[in-house]
């Protein structure tokens, strides 16, 4: 897969803070966030690396790493709920079977648990090692971002949450517009964790982006 997409370093705190500073509902000065946030983020890093705590690099960020992305407020990562007896500096706020929410100082981060197999498999195949201004840290691959967002879109859509179908579907659209990844495989590893229907609906909705792609290839008439 190629792109011509060069990204610089990112820096994983400023793009969070960015995205806090320029949100329109974080108003009032102790909304705001300063620069305690850059070494909040890069003391998160170096946790997780000094209590070899197994983990992916997930979600906006990640995606920064190949394509132009938007904003986002904070950091997602894949990892066993057994790891979190070795990070009590994460206050869990919520938490069922796959998913959890915790903050470790004033960072909030979303955990997606390897109970779920997905979850487990793009850990242990889809993950690449990529270079921030932190420090170089475990992210998902492409096709490891396309399998987690593929995955969400059915529960996206029988939750009628239009607005995270249309992000998520406007990232699978840009990574495959950008890496053009063989589709047959991410299919058939969706196929261990997703119904004949739900994959069904999954091909679907990956035709008409890939025809959406087509038609912005040949430009306006």
């Amino acid at each position: 897969m190629n792109s011509l997409y060069t990204p610089q370093k990112i820096h994983i705190g400023r793009v969070i803070r960015d995205a806090l500073v320029f949100n329109p509902r974080n108003k009032g000065e102790n909304a705001m966030p300063n620069d305690n946030l850059l070494k909040t983020v890069a003391n998160l890093f170096a946790v997780l690396e000094e209590r070899q705590v197994a983990y992916v690099l997930v979600g906006g960020i990640a995606l920064l790493q190949y394509v132009e992305g938007r904003n986002t407020e904070d950091i997602d990562l894949i990892m066993a709920l057994s790891s979190l007896k070795a990070l009590p500096e994460i206050e869990i706020m919520s938490q069922d079977i796959y998913f959890a929410r915790g903050r470790y100082q004033e960072l909030q981060i979303d955990l997606l648990l390897t109970q779920n197999p997905l979850f487990a498999q793009v850990r242990r195949a889809y993950t690449t090692h990529r270079p921030f201004v932190e420090r170089e840290i475990p992210c998902a691959t492409v096709e490891g971002l396309l399998l987690l967002k593929l995955y969400a879109l059915p529960s996206l859509y029988r939750q009628g949450n239009f607005a995270r179908v249309g992000l998520y579907e406007n990232d699978i659209a840009t990574l495959l517009q950008a890496y053009t990844p063989p589709l047959e495989p991410i299919f058939a590893e969706l196929a261990a964790h997703l119904s004949q229907a739900d994959l069904t609906a999954v091909r679907e909705v990956v035709t008409e982006i890939e025809q959406r792609i087509e038609r912005f290839g040949k430009g306006l008439p």
